[in-house]
């Protein structure tokens, strides 16, 4: 006897995806960084320093990375289409992979810049950056608050987040690097704290990369085991063996599962499937399942070995 394709889906199922929610606060922190970017753009020219360009380049990159994750956000709300059964949800992720990539490319433009500049560091207007950089300082704390409530379950957002997040800590150590040039007479600070600004942007964009790769590459998510959900799965009455497990995340929070599942006949499908899918969600929290039930699968499988 044998069942080729038995898709199972627990009960309850659907999509769970946090795009209509967080499009109102990539809006409003867009906003919020467009009014400001202009005045930090000016301010470094003016100023000459380095660090607070720095800031004005990231804020501008601020600016691109939350109107492509606002994108992001409203396409993937868009219905799946006969040649795109899953919809659009991986929008969010190439645009979480799109911002961590920016930050990197940044970082690596203001360091050789910095090496330029300590060899032979301008005047730098040391009271204008401080104030400047403070006023920034304000706009992001204000944008990380706005964010802050989507991005646990969200990657596309959680990018946004971080570009903000690393914002706000370079905005301190431009004011420091100011502080330091206006009353300690120090030029070296100011593309010295540009170096470490771009550091820290590196440091925290890199596992945002690791993360959007491991969901394109279709890895198994983080914290989920597949030894643990295939010890799961065999314990479940009727279950001889589970091959041809797959477990991959189509975007943030919605995991999916497929596998073969070599049934003992003790028990019928409509047992077996149920008990399955129930396990899998109750456990694991994983609610989109295809499963395809057969009956002295493994022996062939070992045969075509």
């Amino acid at each position: 006897m044998s069942h080729p394709h038995d898709h199972a889906h627990g009960p309850g199922h659907h999509h769970h995806h946090h795009g209509g929610g967080s499009a109102g606060r990539l809006a409003v922190v867009l906003v919020l960084t467009a009014l400001y970017m202009v005045a930090e753009v000016v301010g470094g020219i003016a100023s000459h320093s380095l660090a607070l360009i720095a800031d004005a380049g990231h804020m501008l990159s601020d600016v691109a990375a939350l109107g492509l994750s606002l994108f992001a956000a409203w396409i993937s709300q868009r219905p799946p289409t006969p040649t795109r059964s899953y919809g659009y949800y991986r929008t969010e992720i190439l645009a979480a992979l799109a911002n961590a990539a920016t930050l990197i490319a940044i970082s690596i433009w203001v360091c050789i810049e910095a090496w330029h500049r300590l060899h032979a560091p301008p005047e730098v207007a040391g009271r204008m950056v401080m104030v400047i950089a403070t006023g920034g300082f304000l706009v992001n704390i204000a944008g990380m608050w706005v964010l802050n409530g989507g991005r646990q379950n969200n990657l596309n957002v959680r990018g946004a987040w971080l570009h903000v997040a690393t914002d706000a800590l370079g905005n301190i150590g431009t004011v420091v690097a100011g502080a330091m040039v206006a009353y300690l007479g120090l030029p070296w600070a100011d593309p010295a704290a540009s170096v470490l600004i771009a550091l820290l942007v590196c440091w925290s964009s890199w596992s945002l990369l690791k993360e959007s790769v491991e969901v394109l590459m279709e890895g198994t998510p983080s914290g989920i085991d597949p030894d643990r959900v295939r010890d799961a799965m065999h314990a479940v009455s009727g279950v001889r063996a589970v091959h041809d497990l797959h477990i991959w995340s189509i975007t943030s929070g919605q995991v999916s599962l497929s596998a073969h599942i070599d049934v003992d006949g003790s028990r019928t499908d409509r047992e077996v499937l149920p008990a399955l899918c129930s396990t899998l969600r109750d456990r694991f929290h994983i609610n989109h399942v295809t499963l395809q039930l057969e009956v002295g699968c493994v022996a062939r499988d070992a045969l075509h070995a």
